[in-house]
Protein backbone atom coordinates (compact mmCIF):
# COMPACT_ATOMS: atom_id res chain seq x y z
CA UNK A 1 0.00 0.00 0.00
CA UNK A 2 0.92 3.44 -0.97
CA UNK A 3 0.82 5.98 1.75
CA UNK A 4 2.60 9.04 -0.22
CA UNK A 5 2.78 9.67 -3.99
CA UNK A 6 4.92 12.09 -5.98
CA UNK A 7 3.12 15.08 -5.82
CA UNK A 8 2.96 14.62 -2.24
CA UNK A 9 6.16 14.88 -1.96
CA UNK A 10 6.81 17.80 -4.83
CA UNK A 11 3.78 19.60 -2.79
CA UNK A 12 5.45 18.90 0.92
CA UNK A 13 9.16 19.46 0.03
CA UNK A 14 9.20 21.69 -3.48
CA UNK A 15 9.65 20.04 -6.80
CA UNK A 16 13.40 22.10 -6.78
CA UNK A 17 14.57 19.48 -3.82
CA UNK A 18 12.88 16.51 -4.86
CA UNK A 19 14.36 16.98 -9.05
CA UNK A 20 18.05 17.70 -7.22
CA UNK A 21 18.14 14.81 -5.35
CA UNK A 22 16.08 12.40 -7.53
CA UNK A 23 17.86 13.54 -10.78
CA UNK A 24 21.26 11.61 -9.72
CA UNK A 25 19.65 8.26 -9.88
CA UNK A 26 21.20 6.23 -12.72
CA UNK A 27 17.85 5.22 -13.23
CA UNK A 28 16.32 8.39 -13.71
CA UNK A 29 14.24 10.85 -11.33
CA UNK A 30 10.90 8.50 -11.67
CA UNK A 31 12.31 5.56 -10.99
CA UNK A 32 14.12 6.76 -7.45
CA UNK A 33 11.01 8.69 -6.73
CA UNK A 34 8.94 5.52 -7.25
CA UNK A 35 11.76 3.48 -5.16
CA UNK A 36 12.01 5.77 -2.10
CA UNK A 37 7.93 6.16 -1.83
CA UNK A 38 7.75 1.84 -2.12
CA UNK A 39 10.98 1.72 0.28
CA UNK A 40 8.99 4.31 2.77
CA UNK A 41 5.68 2.19 2.04
CA UNK A 42 7.48 -1.01 3.33
CA UNK A 43 9.17 0.65 6.18
CA UNK A 44 6.05 1.88 7.53
CA UNK A 45 4.11 -1.67 7.03
CA UNK A 46 6.53 -3.18 8.90
CA UNK A 47 5.84 -1.16 12.03
CA UNK A 48 1.68 -1.20 11.54
CA UNK A 49 1.40 -5.39 10.86
CA UNK A 50 2.24 -5.55 14.37
CA UNK A 51 -0.64 -4.00 15.41
CA UNK A 52 -3.08 -2.94 12.35
CA UNK A 53 -4.41 -5.20 9.41
CA UNK A 54 -3.33 -4.11 5.98
CA UNK A 55 -3.98 -2.78 3.74
CA UNK A 56 -5.14 0.48 5.71
CA UNK A 57 -8.52 1.06 4.69
CA UNK A 58 -7.95 4.70 4.08
CA UNK A 59 -4.56 6.46 4.51
CA UNK A 60 -4.61 8.68 7.92
CA UNK A 61 -2.92 12.10 7.14
CA UNK A 62 -0.21 11.44 9.80
CA UNK A 63 0.86 8.22 7.73
CA UNK A 64 1.33 10.30 4.54
CA UNK A 65 3.23 12.80 6.37
CA UNK A 66 5.64 10.13 7.79
CA UNK A 67 5.91 8.47 4.05
CA UNK A 68 6.91 11.78 2.98
CA UNK A 69 9.74 12.31 5.63
CA UNK A 70 11.11 8.38 4.63
CA UNK A 71 11.10 8.45 1.05
CA UNK A 72 12.82 12.25 1.42
CA UNK A 73 14.79 10.73 3.71
CA UNK A 74 16.07 7.79 1.25
CA UNK A 75 15.86 9.87 -1.69
CA UNK A 76 19.32 11.95 -0.27
CA UNK A 77 20.72 9.01 0.88
CA UNK A 78 24.04 9.69 2.52
CA UNK A 79 24.14 13.02 1.34
CA UNK A 80 21.16 13.79 3.88
CA UNK A 81 21.65 17.34 6.12
CA UNK A 82 20.35 17.29 9.51
CA UNK A 83 16.90 18.47 9.02
CA UNK A 84 16.09 15.62 6.47
CA UNK A 85 17.46 12.94 9.02
CA UNK A 86 16.47 14.52 12.22
CA UNK A 87 12.71 14.41 10.20
CA UNK A 88 13.23 10.61 9.25
CA UNK A 89 14.02 9.73 12.92
CA UNK A 90 11.01 11.78 14.27
CA UNK A 91 9.28 9.72 11.94
CA UNK A 92 10.89 6.21 13.31
CA UNK A 93 10.27 7.10 16.63
CA UNK A 94 6.54 7.92 16.12
CA UNK A 95 6.04 4.56 14.24
CA UNK A 96 8.14 2.42 16.93
CA UNK A 97 5.34 4.45 19.44
CA UNK A 98 2.69 2.94 17.02
CA UNK A 99 3.60 -0.16 17.32
CA UNK A 100 4.19 -0.74 20.99
CA UNK A 101 0.55 1.05 21.05
CA UNK A 102 1.43 3.96 22.94
CA UNK A 103 -0.27 6.44 19.97
CA UNK A 104 -2.90 5.31 17.95
CA UNK A 105 -4.09 5.98 14.59
CA UNK A 106 -7.84 6.00 15.10
CA UNK A 107 -8.23 2.70 12.84
CA UNK A 108 -9.33 -0.63 14.32
CA UNK A 109 -6.55 -2.59 15.56
CA UNK A 110 -5.81 -6.23 13.96
CA UNK A 111 -7.83 -9.43 15.62
CA UNK A 112 -4.76 -10.23 17.79
CA UNK A 113 -4.61 -14.24 18.69
CA UNK A 114 -6.29 -14.88 22.24
CA UNK A 115 -3.59 -15.29 25.16
CA UNK A 116 -3.94 -19.35 25.74
CA UNK A 117 -5.32 -19.92 28.75
CA UNK A 118 -4.09 -21.81 31.87
CA UNK A 119 -4.72 -25.01 32.47
CA UNK A 120 -5.84 -26.52 35.87
CA UNK A 121 -5.39 -30.03 36.97
CA UNK A 122 -8.23 -32.29 37.52
CA UNK A 123 -8.58 -35.59 38.95
CA UNK A 124 -11.15 -38.07 37.90
CA UNK A 125 -11.49 -41.61 38.86
CA UNK A 126 -11.80 -43.41 41.68
CA UNK A 127 -10.54 -42.09 45.15
CA UNK A 128 -6.89 -43.58 45.65
CA UNK A 129 -5.68 -46.74 47.26
CA UNK A 130 -2.90 -45.23 49.39
CA UNK A 131 -2.87 -41.79 51.68
CA UNK A 132 -0.48 -40.30 53.99
CA UNK A 133 -2.97 -41.36 56.80
CA UNK A 134 -3.20 -44.96 55.40
CA UNK A 135 0.28 -45.79 55.19
CA UNK A 136 1.44 -44.29 58.40
CA UNK A 137 5.01 -43.82 59.18
CA UNK A 138 6.14 -46.94 56.35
Amino acid sequence: MSYATESDLRQRFGSDEIDLVSGRDPGGAGAAIARAISDAAAEIDAYLEARYALPLPTVPPVLARIACDIARYRLWAERAPDEVRMRYEDARRFLEALAKGAVRLGLPEAMQPDAPTAMAAARTGDAPVFSRNSTGSY
